[in-house]
């Protein structure tokens, strides 16, 4: 009876821990930017893909843009079409309406994978996920300036999280007049 019991127990745990976070691949990519906005040093890029595996079609990728202070510094949400490719400047889209008024030149971007408002993409301010998008960004290395280009990594969207980055952008839309706000790039 105590097995049984144990059992019950681990079952309904794993069941609670898997409930509240979206493990989907495809669904939040979090990546980083160094020395934008830096003299002498290139502009990063970050792309953004659709590959086409959501039902639906098109996606929209919910951009949250963060200072080194764990601060949102600007959000946006951009349509990329089934095979559509994005790119975003780091310097021009990411980085260069921050809501404090400070330039960033480190940070984290994040997306997340979200499903259209009637075939629009409104700023992320309700954030629904739907498992559908690659990204990789550019890296300005310190030494010389090197570039590298990475895919973004995978990580596990919890409800928090979603609350979190809505409840962020959210704010920036009221507070803002304009300002944390980022831009789409070029594609579609």
């Amino acid at each position: 009876m105590k097995k049984l019991m144990m059992v019950v127990i681990c079952i309904l745990a794993l069941a609670l821990c898997t409930a509240s976070a979206f493990a989907q691949a495809d669904t939040l990519k979090v990546d980083y930017f160094a020395n934008a906005n830096t003299a002498g040093a290139p502009d990063g890029t970050f792309r953004i893909d659709n590959p086409g595996t959501y039902a639906n079609g098109n996606i929209c990728a919910s951009v949250f843009v963060f200072d080194p202070y764990q601060e949102l510094s600007e959000c946006c949400s951009c349509l990329v079409t089934p095979d559509g490719l994005r790119t975003l400047s780091v310097d021009t889209d990411l980085t260069s309406n921050p809501l404090t008024g400070v330039a960033l030149t480190t940070g984290v971007i994040k997306v997340v994978s979200t499903i259209p408002v009637a075939g629009a993409c409104p700023l992320p301010t309700a954030v629904h996920p739907a498992a559908a998008i690659r990204s990789w960004g550019t890296h300005i290395q310190n030494s010389n300036f090197a570039e590298t280009e990475t895919p973004s990594q995978d990580a596990t969207l919890s409800s928090g999280e979603i609350t979190r980055l809505a409840r962020d952008c959210t704010a920036v839309s009221i507070v803002g007049s304009g300002k944390g706000v980022c831009t789409c790039g070029s594609g579609d």
